[in-house]
């Protein structure tokens, strides 16, 4: 069952990936806004994950049982299982090292959806992990949530 979830919102996202962006009746200036804040937010998560406050990275993400996240384990549901899984991953400063995120595609789909892909670098003493992402964003209330993340 799990698997079908995993190729479900692959191809939710592989097929966003070819959605053109268009008049929404949305002014530029919130179109280029919704940028920036996701920007911020992201280098709020760095500087929490750097300081080794795992609650303060999550901050950006839906806080609900309807979070998605893929990772190498597959899907989890939910924010508290996917916090539960970083502490469990991340017990400490030293194994959570040091984040840093790149994005580097932005599609707005829609006036209250956004697409960002980007790469992640985890530098610690001993190694180095990296990898991509692509996250789907939803304004909720004014503000920008991670609703599904898919991490690898």
């Amino acid at each position: 069952m799990n698997k079908w979830w995993v190729i479900i919102v692959l191809l939710v996202v592989v097929s966003c990936t070819n959605i053109e962006v268009r008049d929404t009746g949305v002014d530029t200036a919130v179109n280029t806004d919704w940028k920036a804040n996701v920007d911020e937010l992201m280098s709020s998560q760095e500087a929490s994950w750097n300081k080794g406050d795992l609650d303060g990275f999550m901050a950006p993400y839906l806080n609900s049982d309807s979070l998605l996240f893929v990772g190498s384990r597959g899907l989890t549901k939910g924010w508290n299982e996917t916090l539960t899984n970083y502490k469990r991953s991340y017990p400490t400063t030293e194994k959570m090292g040091k984040l840093h995120f790149a994005n580097s595609q932005y599609k707005l789909l829609g006036v209250d959806y956004a697409l960002v892909i980007g790469k992640w670098e985890l530098l610690r003493t001993n190694d180095t992990l990296s990898g991509s992402y692509s996250l789907i964003w939803k304004k909720i209330d004014g503000e920008w949530k991670i609703i599904a993340d898919h991490s690898s």
